[in-house]
């Protein structure tokens, strides 16, 4: 337990504290060919229990499932095979970053995300060897096209977050972040509507950041038709300061949650899975319009998953 303040120490503190922002040193810059060597595949037990078979780095590259040019890292699905209903589930991919990180900024830029009923993504921070414990971040993450994009930290028991008063633009869904509770719902935030699939697709996509410290966690989102996409995010440069950036689109402060000690190291992860836990749910699944059950329609339509597909054009870390 924290030691009392005086009123003076607590006042003075408010005013000298900021409520977010540094300047941040690029550590590294992910561009093409750099996404196979900064990221290992993770040919894996889908966690989620999805429809899905993550496949290694070799079958990933000779069947097309992932591809680069000088300034592109594409990764998606398997969109030509009809699955047998007793055997693995969809081949997509799933990559994790070699390195970890505590406090830092990480600028994703992203030119399509996947697309398609039955289709789950994500792009996300962990620990897999000590979760819940060493903490989750999901800055992109949904199902079933349904937008707007959710903002989701998933921790151990004792940590929430108001349920107003926060310093951001999206909409608080939840507010107990730890993964015991609610059915692992975490404490969540909506984004605006062209924040996720189909609509993020139609606009060019856009750029995804969060900020990471031991008193808050930030994430911003800014389309590709956004004129206020701060300039060392739109042109990466080798330092950035968030305190130029506009209000985050999501705030997680320690108000409630001692974030320094609810994340540890954690890597980036960039997935695709199908149905699962979450857009597999026949409620959920049922209220996206989506066709058939979730497994049969990812089973038997491959060609709806043509547009199941990552786009980057990099990933900029700065510590």
């Amino acid at each position: 337990m924290k030691s009392s303040l005086s009123t003076f120490a607590l006042v003075f503190a408010f005013i000298t504290t900021p409520a977010r922002g540094a300047t941040y040193s690029r550590s590294d810059c992910i561009l093409g060919t750099d996404f196979l060597t900064k990221f290992t595949f993770e040919a894996v037990a889908d966690p989620s229990n999805g429809r899905v078979n993550y496949v290694d780095e070799a079958t990933a590259v000779n069947t097309g499932l992932v591809s680069t040019t000088s300034t592109t890292f594409t990764m998606g699905a398997d969109d030509t095979t009809v699955l047998d209903p007793n055997g693995p589930g969809r081949n997509s991919v799933r990559i994790k970053s070699t390195k970890s990180y505590t406090t830092h900024v990480a600028v994703f830029d992203v030119n399509h995300m996947p697309q398609g009923c039955g289709t789950w993504p994500a792009i996300w921070e962990t620990d897999e060897d000590d979760w819940p414990n060493g903490g989750e971040a999901d800055i992109v993450e949904g199902v079933n096209d349904q937008a707007p994009n959710t903002v989701t930290l998933h921790t151990s028991p004792g940590c929430t977050v108001p349920s107003s008063g926060r310093n951001q633009t999206g909409t608080v869904l939840s507010t107990d972040c730890a993964a015991a509770d609610n059915g692992n719902d975490g404490c969540a935030v909506g984004l605006g509507p062209n924040s996720y699939g189909p609509p993020f697709n139609a606009l060019g996509g856009g750029w995804y950041a969060i900020e990471r410290t031991d008193s808050f966690i930030s994430v911003w989102f800014w389309s590709r038709l956004d004129g206020a996409v701060p300039s060392d995010v739109s042109n990466p440069q080798n330092t950035v300061n968030t305190d130029n950036w506009s209000t985050p689109s999501a705030n997680f402060p320690d108000t409630s949650c001692d974030i320094g000690s609810k994340f540890d190291s954690n890597n980036i992860i960039i997935n695709l899975t199908f149905c699962g836990g979450w857009a597999g749910n026949a409620t959920v699944y049922g209220a996206s319009g989506c066709p058939s059950t979730c497994v049969d329609y990812v089973n038997n339509n491959p060609s709806a998953f043509s547009n199941a597909y990552f786009e980057f054009a990099s990933l900029s870390v700065y510590q």
